[in-house]
């Protein structure tokens, strides 16, 4: 099986969407790739442990991707052998009535993950300018001052906002919070598959909405809004990187080890050490419980 690295997808520079892979043969099968899963599974469950413990930095995964892209079913996957106390999971839809009340990024504020957790954002701040570009009627309910119709929101709009979320990832990174966003890059071939298969299996058909096949017409749009968010908003000390998602096995493993990889950097991460005095006295502990 060929190695994964994190390198490969990270975006470093411009990036064109057309041009990049939405399938990765790295020759491994379904089974392989699932035992390579487990094991980086098992080892982000150990490192979580240590984290809490070490109670300096909180981790937050941010996800988008088309519908259909696996969103769900990765999380499920990736995080399942995690201590639910140290794992939360946030699903952004649209803004109720008290989100509204708030700017926009408030409601991202108040779930960032807590020191020694972790936090998924299953889509994100950044649908406030990939929905909000394809539909930009939806910002009307914000209630913004100066804005009073669509006709009102000018070029320079967007661009402060992509500032915004910009600074929004510098603060919060340099308080703690380690940021890795991932786009799962589908094609629109294998989502019109995935739509389908929601029709034809029972146990799916819950999932579908007609809305899906609306948004589906915007399919170019959307692709190009994420290629330009993407390339103004991956830093340093947040960057994007983009998982080929065709296949939600090979994606799943991809984004497991990435985050894997990327931990390791983060060298200082350990247990606390013991005070002297509680460990001199381990004999007088055993003795005492011995009793």
């Amino acid at each position: 099986m060929k190695s994964i690295d994190p390198n490969d997808f990270k975006v470093v520079k411009k990036v064109s969407l057309k041009k990049i892979p939405t399938l990765l043969d790295i020759k491994a099968d379904d089974d392989e790739k699932e035992e390579k899963l487990d094991k980086v599974q098992a080892k982000l469950s150990d490192l979580q442990d240590v984290m809490y413990s070490h109670n300096k930095y909180s981790v937050l995964i941010c996800l988008q991707g088309m519908d259909t892209s696996g969103k769900d079913s990765l999380i499920r996957e990736v995080f399942k052998e995690f201590n639910p106390r140290g794992v939360v999971v946030h699903s952004f839809k649209t803004p109720n009535s008290t989100e509204l009340e708030h700017d926009y990024l408030w409601r991202h504020y108040i779930a960032l993950p807590e020191k020694g957790k972790f936090a998924i954002f299953n889509r994100t701040h950044y649908e406030n300018v990939l929905v909000t570009r394809v539909h930009p009627e939806f910002l009307l309910s914000e209630n913004l001052p100066g804005i009073n119709s669509v006709e009102d929101i000018k070029p320079k709009f967007w661009k402060k906002r992509i500032e915004q979320i910009n600074n929004f990832e510098s603060h919060i990174a340099e308080n703690g919070t380690i940021i890795m966003k991932f786009f799962l890059h589908l094609s629109k071939e294998e989502q019109r598959e995935r739509l389908l298969r929601r029709l034809e299996e029972g146990k799916h058909n819950w999932k579908f909405s007609p809305g899906d096949l609306k948004e589906r017409e915007h399919w170019d749009e959307y692709q190009k809004y994420y290629q330009q968010a993407i390339n103004k908003t991956s830093t340093d000390h947040a960057p994007w990187y983009i998982v080929p998602a065709d296949d939600k096995e090979m994606a799943r493993y991809i984004v497991a080890k990435i985050i894997w990889e990327e931990m390791q950097k983060y060298t200082d991460i350990k247990e606390p050490e013991l005070d002297e005095e509680i460990k001199a006295n381990f004999e007088l502990y055993k003795k005492e419980l011995a009793k």
